[in-house]
């Protein structure tokens, strides 16, 4: 049974993201939006454990909210995929459950 994560508060602002990631199970996806977006900057201080913490876990962006937030789209980690908000309804009927991160 695979979950769905969702975070959408920076990893600058609190430590929703990092929690997150220490409780995926294999199989699982974490899908950023909102300021999670900002979790999968490359070269900022949490990429590094975003990265390392992944393993089996798929790490998802939203592509509207990168955007939003004027983040170029080559600065995203190269683990995480983008997902339109077609693809976020694609991965909440694609998991089991989602669990929200607040």
């Amino acid at each position: 049974m695979s979950t769905l994560h969702t975070v959408n508060k920076s990893p600058f602002s609190n430590g929703t993201l990092l929690s997150c990631l220490s409780h995926c199970k294999p199989g699982d996806a974490v899908l950023l939006f909102e300021d999670g977006v900002y979790g999968a900057l490359a070269g900022s201080s949490v990429a590094d454990a975003v990265t390392a913490s992944l393993g089996e876990v798929t790490l998802y962006v939203l592509g509207g909210d990168v955007s939003a937030r004027g983040i170029d789209a080559g600065k995203i980690v190269s683990e995480a995929k983008t997902v339109d908000y077609d693809g976020f309804v694609d991965l909440v009927t694609g998991h089991d459950r989602t669990q929200s991160w607040l």
